[in-house]
């Protein structure tokens, strides 16, 4: 078996991977409904939500010869989404609508649904705006708030395990040193 090139790559299978694919898809329709065509922010939401997906599959694989890469690629996903929270805390604030502060009910709620998809919550957020009158775009984005910061902690354990994994494993420089020493009899 060859230990030089790792499994690597199977990012869809990452939660990271799905949450900033469906944060982006969501991204997108918030922008084209709620943010202007015109406005330099639009481009740069959809753009910081892209940047997370696209991310997070590039240092997969990448991690087959490059650890460090990995990881480095895995915070630039993270870091897009941070930057993603704060354009719809933005929104949420220069709109004058409510931000559901971390322990509220409703994040919660969205939390808890495990959405796979984002019709699934746009079907929530219009039944919860039915119930409770809340604006729909103060329901969205409050939504896609909660999903960036579950995001960004499993994104944080993620870094977490990979550096650990470097630091015990090495990277792909010592395991070929490795194979050559053996194979030169060192």
């Amino acid at each position: 078996m060859n230990t030089l090139i790792q499994a690597h790559g199977s990012y869809r299978k990452l939660k990271t991977f799905q949450l900033a694919r469906l944060i982006y898809d969501l991204t997108a329709r918030f922008c084209e409904k709620f943010v202007s065509p015109y406005s330099r922010t639009r481009d740069q939401m959809v753009q910081a939500a892209r940047s997370g997906v696209q991310n997070i599959a590039e240092g997969s694989k990448a991690s087959a010869t490059s650890k460090k890469t990995e990881i480095k690629l895995t915070n630039v996903a993270r870091a897009s989404l941070e930057e993603l929270l704060l354009d719809y805390e933005d929104f949420l604030r220069q709109n004058r609508f409510q931000l559901w502060v971390i322990d509220d009910v409703r994040r919660n709620e969205i939390i808890k649904h495990r959405f796979q998809t984002a019709d699934e919550l746009v079907l929530w957020a219009k039944e919860h705006h039915q119930r409770t009158g809340t604006p729909i775009a103060e329901i969205a984005a409050n939504a896609i708030l909660a999903l960036i910061t579950v995001t960004c902690i499993l994104l944080k354990r993620q870094i977490d395990a990979q550096a650990k994994a470097f630091q015990t494993e090495g990277g792909f420089t010592e395991r070929l040193y490795k194979e050559r020493s053996k194979a030169c009899g060192y």
